[in-house]
């Protein structure tokens, strides 16, 4: 099968089409063809690699993938060839405490496709039944590859870990990232009022569009007082946080005295500073968040089949511009998703 790899860490120069050798379809897995794979950042810092990331090349990165069910394992029930199917990114036991009770991401043995193990930027790819789930009737392929991995993030951030409620305010960074469009829909559907950073008017423009009811263009305005101006000094409930140190500081500062700051990523570094006088002072809580339940990605598509999350597509490419599919994330250029298709 045809497939982007990466055969050492670096640049996206290290991004190159092979033609990887397809063995024997394991009884307990299912076949998928990859119709459409999404890109996040975290195929751009697999790629960068980091200490104690030992992978087995060549790898293929990719986590958020729609296709068709190919080939169903001999030892696999109820998966019909020919399904149309979304992918859930999380790969689990099955068979621990965590899994049994719905929090797989706390298994021991949890991965992500396309970082400990091989993802979608290919043509064909092997997963447990349990990790499909029906793709929308009412979305593309492409519109379909947007959800898995931003989506049910965002939906754990604000639903499980920091208990968003109707009439509270939210602070959503970098609303036009992946991540950040899932939880301006999602903060809105719980009936919470909405403040969207980013960095340029056209940006916010369309996180209106998508529900914010206030924009904050932080390349001209400091965030953290313009979230107290649009809160009459008091502050934000809750951050949506996944851009790291550059944001950290302002985020925490932006918080209501018992504010919950949840996070799932340090886009521009990781080695941020907390004033515990701060922290406790003010009663805050600090929330981290990882991916989602399976069936918390179920529980997400419902809500796209009837239309009241929807997601958002960038642009589509062809499998062989991943390179230039990777430069525009890190250029972030982008509003919404940037597909590949095979």
């Amino acid at each position: 099968m045809r497939a982007v790899v990466i055969e050492r860490h670096g640049g996206p120069e290290v991004l190159a089409l092979r033609d990887l050798p397809l063995g024997p379809l394991r009884p307990s897995l299912v076949r998928v063809r990859v119709r459409a794979v999404a890109l996040n950042h975290l195929d751009l810092w697999v790629r960068e690699g980091w200490p104690g990331l030992t992978l087995e090349m060549p790898h293929v990165l990719g986590s958020d993938v729609a296709g068709v069910v190919e080939e169903v394992g001999s030892d696999v029930t109820g998966v019909k060839v020919g399904a149309e199917v979304v992918v859930n990114p999380g790969l689990s036991c099955g068979r621990c405490q965590a899994c049994l009770s719905g929090r797989d991401p706390f298994c021991r043995e949890y991965e992500i496709l396309g970082e400990q193990t091989r993802g979608g930027y290919a043509e064909l790819l092997d997963v447990p039944p349990q990790n499909l789930a029906p793709k929308p009737a009412r979305l593309s392929f492409e519109e379909a590859a947007c959800l898995p991995l931003t989506f049910l993030t965002a939906w754990t951030m604000l639903v499980e870990r920091a208990a968003l409620r109707a009439g509270e305010t939210v602070l959503v960074h970098a609303a036009g990232s992946g991540v950040g469009v899932a939880a301006v829909q999602i903060a809105k559907l719980l009936g919470a009022r909405v403040i969207a950073t980013a960095g340029s008017d056209e940006k916010l423009r369309r996180a209106r569009e998508l529900g914010a009811d206030e924009t904050v263009n932080y390349e001209r305005e400091d965030f953290a007082k313009a979230a107290k101006r649009l809160t009459g000094g008091a502050g934000v409930d809750v951050v949506f946080e996944h851009v790291g140190q550059k944001t950290w500081k302002g985020s925490l500062a932006s918080l209501v005295p018992g504010g919950r700051l949840v996070t799932c990523g340090a886009t521009t570094g990781h080695d941020a500073a907390i004033d515990l006088r701060f922290l406790f002072f003010r009663k805050l809580s600090v929330l981290g968040s990882t991916m989602g339940s399976k069936g918390a990605l179920l529980e997400v598509l419902r809500h796209v089949e009837a239309g009241r999350l929807r997601p958002v597509l960038d642009r589509t490419l062809p499998l062989e511009k991943a390179i230039e599919a990777q430069a525009l994330l890190d250029r972030r250029e982008q509003f919404g998703k940037v597909v590949l298709v095979p």
